[in-house]
């Protein structure tokens, strides 16, 4: 991750060197993601596209971006021009403010004439995101209402039917109501960021009269950051776990050299209190399904020891993996990560001490570390980070930290046995596997954005796809869901196949981390077959394509018994099935459908 780009960063040295930033970010050779993102704005939107490409350049996505002529979003919406139809954005954004209200209450109107100029602009923006989406059919990022930059009732115009404030809040309500019952509809919260940023400053009249920008210039880069976790969150980008430190990062004092009793943590001092806040947040954070792992300098005692303290919020319970020893943090981070079967760059490091970031940052770059300076500013550090930005939310996300810790009681089981397959069996695995539910496309659709590692074609589906494919008649779907006798694994597979005559071509394969070398695959396979047989299908084609991340995938058709048939200049191969003759190859997992 490129520091510049982090938070807290610097608006005005990334206005002044973006050309170099991105020149640096197109160097580095990461592998990316091609996204095309149509930005239909109300108001000037050419540096907040030049802002949003750094952003996510940095996290492993290459945009391409059509953007609207001056305030055409409403014109570009319903009449799309020729050059958007061809474009076919992946994600629109609507960059509209509190600028494009056009029919403000007057203190002369009745109550009936405020809610009809409420309900005129709210079916204005309807008529917007409903021609997009029939057009489109992809995610849709929709700004709300920055309060007005000027308050003529003063105190009441909050609360008065005539204040523009009220109104804007009102029209704000509708807006959430409609996110809420809707898919892939998303609020970029320009209300939240105007008002940390400092409203005053942000709605600067001078940058309309003079730009027709609807913030100030060096509001731009908050924005366009704001708006860049919005898209990096849908498409899969967010980290997953923490590693943090705890002398000085999770309480005051050395747990070593102060004892358990003369650490800082609770409710006695302003510093104890800020402590518990930040123990309290990431208590919070661990509910949200973000993985705790302690990644510490200290003897492992000591750190139990400083986790069981009376005043504290968090407990060892609470980490999936306690790391404290004298090590390197940079060794312990990469074995937290093989450990929970992710790559470093979905970890996010929290120390208080400068030279240990910086040690991490050279070793492991792809690891997001934010500056940790000062108690009162560590939940700043991760919150406004946007690391773990939310646009998706299961019963799995719910559950993670437990399916992690269950794993990890697997590995210790795992290593009681001699013979493997002994101990498969002893895991007492059943799976249900069969056709998408709709209660679980949700879950389904975020693995597709979030499996890097065992994603053989890495197709990425949004909401409105995956919705498409699940009414299609051409389509073979199974989902596979995992219970042993440590807990339920949740959704952890997915194969989508589309029908082609008598053949069948895997469009994805996918499967979470959380169930590798469980012989799931197989049991996904043999279900597959048996599906494309009852369908008259004849041959299973499967498709791999070749990314930075899912070599590790790379033979498994071959492991399944498949015969490759072609293999083109980037390493991409393809495969064949005949469905006649073939034989069960799962042994240890029980398989039942829908119930």
């Amino acid at each position: 991750m490129m520091r510049e780009l982090a938070y807290p960063f610097d608006p005005h040295l990334i206005i002044r060197k973006r050309k170099s930033l991105k020149k640096a970010l197109l160097a580095d050779g990461a592998p990316r993601i091609q996204k095309k993102i149509a930005v239909l704005g109300g108001s000037t939107t050419s540096d907040i596209l030049a802002a949003m490409e750094l952003f996510l350049l940095d996290a492993g996505i290459q945009p391409e971006f059509y953007e609207s002529e001056y305030a055409q979003y409403y014109q570009d919406a319903l009449f799309p021009p020729q050059r958007l139809q061809e474009f076919a954005p992946d994600i629109i954004f609507i960059h509209t403010s509190s600028r494009n209200i056009a029919a403000w209450p007057d203190l002369t109107d009745s109550a009936a004439q405020v809610e009809d100029k409420l309900q005129g602009e709210l079916a204005k923006f309807r008529a917007v995101w409903e021609s997009l989406h029939e057009k489109f059919h992809c995610p849709i990022i929709q700004n709300n209402m920055e309060k007005p930059f000027f308050r003529l009732l003063g105190n009441r115009d909050a609360w008065d039917i005539h204040g523009r404030t009220h109104f804007a809040a009102g029209l704000n309500q509708a807006f959430y109501d409609y996110a809420q019952a809707h898919e892939s509809f998303y609020i970029n919260d320009i209300d939240y960021l105007s008002a940390d940023y400092g409203l005053r400053r942000w709605a600067d009249p001078a940058y309309w009269n003079m730009y027709k920008y609807a913030l100030c210039f060096e509001a731009i880069p908050a924005l366009a950051f704001s708006v860049a976790n919005i898209v990096k969150s849908i498409f899969g980008k967010n980290k997953k776990a923490l590693a943090l430190d705890l002398d000085n990062t999770l309480w005051g004092g050395v747990v070593g050299d102060d004892g358990v009793d003369g650490i800082e943590i609770g409710q006695e001092t302003g510093v104890s209190q800020s402590y518990y806040e930040f123990q309290s947040y990431l208590k919070q954070m661990k509910s949200l399904g973000i993985l705790l792992t302690v990644c510490s300098k200290n003897d492992h005692e000591n750190a139990i020891a400083g986790l069981n303290h009376p005043e504290g919020v968090l407990r060892p319970e609470d980490f999936v993996i306690i790391k404290a020893n004298w090590e390197n943090k940079d060794r312990n981070i990469a074995e937290t990560a093989a450990q929970l079967n992710i790559l470093p760059e979905a970890i996010v490091f929290a120390d208080d001490n400068p030279a240990e970031r910086e040690i991490v940052r050279a070793q492991l770059p792809g690891v997001a570390v934010p500056e940790m300076e000062g108690v009162e500013n560590y939940i700043a550090a991760i919150d406004r980070g946007g690391y773990f930005e939310t646009t998706a939310f299961s019963e799995d996300d719910l559950k993670r930290n437990d399916m992690y810790k269950a794993n990890a009681l697997r590995s210790a089981q795992q290593a009681s046995f001699t013979d493997y397959g002994a101990y498969l069996k002893s895991l007492e695995m059943r799976a249900v596997i069969d056709d998408f539910l709709p209660v679980y496309l949700g879950r389904i659709t975020q693995l597709t954005n979030k499996s890097n590692q065992f994603n053989l074609t890495t197709r990425r589906y949004t909401q409105e796809e995956m919705e498409s494919v699940f009414h299609s008649g051409r389509h073979v779907r199974l989902y596979g869901k995992l219970v042993d006798k440590f807990g339920d694994n949740g959704v952890v597979s997915v194969v989508i196949g589309e029908i082609h005559d008598s053949a069948l071509d895997i469009q994805l394969w996918l499967m979470s981390c959380r169930v590798l070398k469980r012989d799931m695959e197989l049991a996904m396979l043999d279900r597959l077959v048996e599906r494309c047989a009852a369908l008259g299908i004849r041959q299973i084609r499967g498709h791999y394509y070749p990314t930075a991340k899912n070599g590790m995938v790379k033979e498994l058709y071959a492991s399944f018994g498949f015969k490759k048939t072609a293999e083109d200049k980037d390493g991409g191969t393809h495969w064949e099935l005949p469905v006649l003759g073939y034989e069960k190859k799962c042994k240890v997992i029980e398989v039942t459908g829908n119930t």
